[in-house]
């Protein structure tokens, strides 16, 4: 039996479907601006978004360390949540691409207010501070446990770094399973920003990609650092069609990934030795274990019932809901749950 794989949502494979999408897809020199399959999903996600341009990266860590190199110089500085992706789980990329400084904000579940914002800028006159330059904010925040942020926030966010001269940036890597929720459309999402990133291979399934969206100008100047980092990518059309693919095929599934999730909640809640459950909004699940319950000893406990499940810091563990997963990896992994409860 294989194992229900809840580490993350870029675990998944492409459907049968997806790869005879792959196969067929049209391919041309992407860096010659040649590949029609990934100057569609560009074009696509642009239109969507209501941005006048794309540009297909590898991951949603290039898209993001892209964009921050692109908008600002070295000795600037980034504003962003304490838990962000871009500071955690980038590997030092703002400081190591771009030359720039981090001011960490403490938001709620990795949402933070725009009165943050304006108190967390610097004095662009005093020249012993960096200058305060981009603002990002992710969306959904994974930290948070998947939150999802109120779009009349991240316009007030807007309004000020307007004020203050400041970009600011989207980490789409869970946007289409925040608009499964909030019933936003991609063009509300797209207006307050700049610029933004948008993941096609979490929830939506694709193998690998994300496409960085804005002016034209800024992707102009986007696809010249997507060149210096290397990513410059050939014939790319193939990775570029699973990507419209997901498109058309699977954002209708987030809503059942969001309800597997809450299921899962219910269960962790359950255990004995469960100290919190983070409020469950989309498809992540982050729990605390009770100091007496270590981590490690939990995923072992579930690795022997063929589940396995992600550490995601001191007394944290983390599952996440996704095309992989369906109803009975769900009823197998509450099975697993209930057994260690009992066990206790």
């Amino acid at each position: 039996m294989l194992p229900v794989d809840l580490r993350s949502d870029t675990v998944t494979l492409p459907t049968p479907a997806m790869r005879a999408a792959m196969a067929a897809a049209p391919v041309g020199d992407d860096v010659f601006g040649e590949d029609p399959s990934v100057n569609a999903l560009e074009e696509r996600l642009a239109a969507m978004f209501g941005h006048a341009a794309g540009l297909f990266c590898a991951s949603g860590t290039m898209a993001n360390q892209i964009a921050i190199r692109a908008h600002t110089k070295p000795g600037d500085e980034v504003i962003c949540d304490e838990g962000a992706h871009i500071y955690r789980f980038e590997g030092g990329g703002t400081m190591a691409n771009s030359g720039c400084s981090v001011k960490l904000l403490h938001g709620d579940r990795g949402r933070f207010k725009a009165e943050q914002v304006a108190e967390a800028v610097n004095d662009p006159g005093n020249p012993h501070f960096p200058v305060s330059r981009l603002v990002v904010v992710e969306n959904t925040a994974n930290r948070g446990g998947g939150s999802i942020w109120n779009l009349e926030e991240v316009r007030r966010i807007r309004a000020m770094c307007t004020d203050h001269r400041l970009a600011i940036h989207l980490d789409g890597a869970r946007i289409f399973n925040a608009m499964a929720v909030d019933g936003r459309t991609p063009a509300q999402w797209g207006a307050p920003f700049d610029s933004l990133s948008v993941c096609l291979s979490k929830g939506l399934g694709a193998p690998v990609g994300s496409v960085l969206l804005g002016g034209k100008s800024f992707i102009a100047e986007a696809r010249r650092v997507r060149k210096r980092l290397g990513g410059g990518m050939r014939q790319a059309g193939m990775l570029a069609a699973a990507g419209l693919y997901a498109l058309d095929h699977h954002v209708a599934g987030l809503s059942a990934d969001h309800q597997r999730a809450l299921h899962l909640s219910l269960a962790l809640k359950a255990l004995p030795f469960t100290e919190e459950v983070l409020p469950v909004e989309t498809n992540i699940v982050v729990t605390r274990l009770a100091a007496g319950h270590p981590v490690k000893e939990f995923m072992a406990q579930l690795r022997r019932s063929g589940i396995l499940v992600a550490e995601f810091g001191p007394n944290l563990v983390r599952m996440v809901t996704h095309l992989g997963i369906d109803d009975d990896a769900v009823h197998r992994t509450v099975q697993a749950l209930e057994q260690i409860g009992n066990e206790k």
